[in-house]
């Protein structure tokens, strides 16, 4: 998708959440398991892939423009909050090394078209579930994660997409405005959206699954950035 027809899209969609001002649940349960799997085998190894990560300012106008500064910040906290979360979890877990970082981007890619599905045809609200799933998490990124395990080693993967957005204090003050006029519906500030997935890295079967959506978080500072990733991974299936 083109960058401004992503910031388009990304604009109303913020709008429309923060309009909900609620958070969905976070807490797995077996939809967000595949068939049959409920915790990882003992010993086996995690990498971390790269966070898929933007951070934007809405305008006045209900603009999203990105900022390259904030997303910055936010892909340095996250860093540090998933190797904390992974070592509280007690899992075997590895940072993907920068060196192979762009060697592996478009798999990156192609989760993110991956979740987005997931998120709206199975754990979605409304009629849009696929009757092929039977209400199951049968999702699979395929042969495309076998150059990772051929490079890495590693069991699974966690991936990490996240979005995030702010208003301006443009738009703090137009939201004002217009809640003095009665228009304040749809007219919200910034949403905060996350997709992680375990991926079997020999089969490219996604194992589990979770989103996080919610008109609250802040990725650009520490401590909130590290609630937010608590949060995202949630009921994560150890091995314990």
């Amino acid at each position: 998708m083109a960058a401004a027809s992503w910031r388009t899209t990304f604009a109303c969609f913020a709008l429309a959440v923060a309009a909900w001002a609620v958070s969905l649940p976070t807490q797995a349960d077996a939809r967000n398991l595949a068939p049959g799997f409920t915790k990882l085998p003992a010993g086996a190894s995690i990498l971390i892939m790269p966070p898929d990560v933007e951070l934007f300012s809405i305008s006045a106008g209900g603009v999203a423009e990105p900022k390259a500064d904030w997303t910055e910040l936010a892909h340095t906290h996250i860093h540090t909050a998933l190797n904390r979360k992974s070592s509280l979890l007690g899992v075997k877990a590895q940072q993907l090394a920068e060196s192979d970082a762009d060697d592996l981007a478009e798999v990156n890619a192609l989760h993110a078209a991956v979740a987005r599905s997931i998120a709206l045809h199975h754990l979605g609200a409304g009629n849009l579930a696929l009757p092929t799933k039977n209400n199951q998490l049968d999702w699979s990124l395929g042969d495309a994660v076998l150059p990772i395990r051929a490079k890495t080693g590693a069991d699974y993967a966690l991936f990490i997409w996240m979005r995030d957005s702010y208003a301006s204090s443009e738009r703090k003050v137009a939201m004002v405005a217009l809640a003095l006029f009665g228009v304040g519906v749809g007219v919200g500030g910034g949403v905060q959206t996350g997709y992680a997935s375990l991926v079997d890295l020999r089969s490219g079967q996604v194992m589990w699954f979770n989103r996080l959506l919610r008109a609250s978080g802040d990725l650009r500072e520490a401590e909130p950035a590290s609630e937010t990733v608590n949060a995202l991974l949630a009921q994560f299936p150890d091995s314990k």
